[in-house]
């Protein structure tokens, strides 16, 4: 007996030829997704940071495997954050943080120390692998990627934030992005490298670049941001998921993880399920929605006081502002253009955000137009060569099949836009003040600060000369504000400032 015991140790501790057990079980896992959530407290019966927080509350009171990512775009842009720069956002994050947030375009709105300022405050993991500072170092508090231990399954995060973030934001020189795809391809396969049974991959990216992330299976699990679709994609090997916006829809993928291990080899299948969480169906949480009521009770005394009517209708609507001359595309650049004394003034549909219809006869609070103008911009004025005002305009037009927020909304100009032709080419018959466009001649231009420094593709307005600089300037919001209280009624239409053939 004593024999046997004895040769049975020593062959357990030398590793002889014994069969090691097999392992075989099943883990569950609950990959959850938010993206784009801007506003405090959404205004339709879904979404808002209180029904957010109510659902991920309640997958994690489950008591299972669950790894909640924000994919971007949350400090900006929306009504407190004129005010805050977003600090409310991460406050109301922290109350129910996600396991990983990657930054969005939005992110960057206020400037790159802003942004640093935010991050810090954050109580939740951030990564970026494709963001670096100046001299390429890791920006401070992010990581590239991680494993994570998830009930014996290994599951490898990697971020990558919004790669256009220099063209559609301002993070300053001082921060650098190399290109989404690449970098979460590297970061992948070294995760795997590295012993991660799955890769996910927590993006803020354009459509076309999600779709060459799924083409190239980049990540097993692709939960992205930016364009606000509600969107699921699976082929049977990667998943490609969006939660639309403002948390209206929050998407759970339930993935059974199988992990068989024999003779030392591993071998890890899964399979994914959908759930769509629709939180007009939810109750929000109690904690979050009496935070949220104070940050509204704060603001509603002043937001709230009527500063004029407009005779004509009005519609804010992103279809509108993007793609076509706006009556309040009019209203707000006329504003500008007479808060500086400029000649002309030009800017961008898609800082108009309200996304709202207004009907003719209404009331306009404060509150309506910092809904309208919530980015802080400032208005500029500059002197421009007729050569760049018809170099602005022809950025503007460039990219209306796709809806982008470049398109021009104008004062003191007309001009008609042939979109059948080539980029750079559609623009003529322009007229200011009623005489044909001098390519020669200079003109002051009202812009806002984010265009004057070449945002949404206006490079063109960066040699401008400043006669009212950004730093003596006045933010958009208060112009527009000023100038309808000083008129009481305004009537605003569309009245073939632009005309564009299609």
């Amino acid at each position: 007996m004593h024999m046997i015991r004895a040769t049975l140790m020593a062959a357990l501790l030398s590793g002889a030829t014994l069969v090691s057990p097999a392992l075989a079980e099943t883990v569950n896992i609950t990959f959850l997704l938010a993206n784009d959530t801007y506003k405090v407290d959404n205004t339709s019966e879904r979404g808002g940071f209180a029904r957010l927080n109510a659902v991920v509350k309640a997958e994690r009171a489950k008591g299972g495997h669950v790894f909640y990512s924000h994919a971007g775009d949350l400090i900006s842009p929306s009504l407190l954050s004129g005010f805050d720069q977003g600090e409310h956002t991460i406050t109301l994050l922290n109350m129910a943080p996600p396991d990983a947030f990657t930054p969005g375009n939005h992110e960057f709105d206020f400037g790159p120390e802003v942004f640093m300022k935010r991050m810090k405050e954050a109580k939740f993991p951030l990564y970026a692998a494709n963001l670096r500072t100046a001299d390429g170092k890791p920006v401070e508090g992010f990581k590239d990627s991680a494993i994570i231990d998830m009930g014996g399954v290994k599951v490898g995060i990697v971020g990558a934030a919004a790669q256009d973030s220099p063209v559609k934001s301002s993070p300053g020189p001082g921060l650098q992005f190399s290109p989404t795809l690449d970098t979460t391809i590297a970061a992948g396969k070294q995760l795997r490298a590295d012993g991660a049974d799955i890769v996910v991959a927590v993006v803020h990216a354009s459509r076309d670049v999600d779709r060459a992330l799924f083409d190239n299976r980049a990540a097993d699990i692709i939960l992205t941001g930016d364009d606000h679709d509600l969107a699921l994609f699976f082929d049977g090997r990667t998943v490609m998921a969006e939660s639309k916006e403002e948390a209206e829809f929050v998407t759970a993928i339930d993935v059974k993880v199988d992990v068989d291990e024999k003779d030392g080899k591993r071998k890890v299948s899964w399979y994914p399920n959908f759930r769509l969480i629709d939180t007009a169906t939810v109750t929000p949480d109690a904690a979050t929605q009496a935070k949220v009521d104070e940050y509204n009770s704060l603001l509603s005394k002043e937001l709230d006081v009527a500063i004029g009517t407009t005779t004509e209708a009005l519609d804010s609507r992103k279809s509108t502002v993007r793609t076509t001359e706006a009556a309040i595309g009019n209203l707000i650049a006329d504003g500008m253009r007479a808060a500086v004394g400029a000649d002309i003034a030009i800017t961008n549909g898609g800082g108009i955000r309200g996304n709202k219809e207004y009907p003719a006869g209404a009331e306009l609070t404060r509150r309506d137009i910092l809904s309208e103008l919530p980015f802080g911009n400032k208005t500029v004025k500059i002197e421009v060569t007729g050569e760049a005002v018809l170099a602005a305009l022809e950025n503007g037009v460039s990219d209306v099949e796709n809806s982008a927020g470049r398109f021009p909304q104008v004062s003191g100009i007309t001009l008609e836009a042939d979109l059948t032709k080539p980029k750079g080419e559609r623009v003529s018959n322009v007229m200011i003040g009623g005489k044909p466009l001098d390519t020669g001649a200079t003109y002051t231009l009202a812009t806002n600060d984010y265009m004057y420094g070449g945002g949404d593709g206006y490079t063109a307005l960066k040699s401008g000369k400043p006669l009212f600089g950004v730093r003596d300037a006045k933010l958009m919001a208060n112009d527009v504000m000023a100038y309808i209280t000083g008129q009481k009624t305004v009537s605003a239409k569309v009245e073939g400032r632009i005309k564009l053939k299609m």
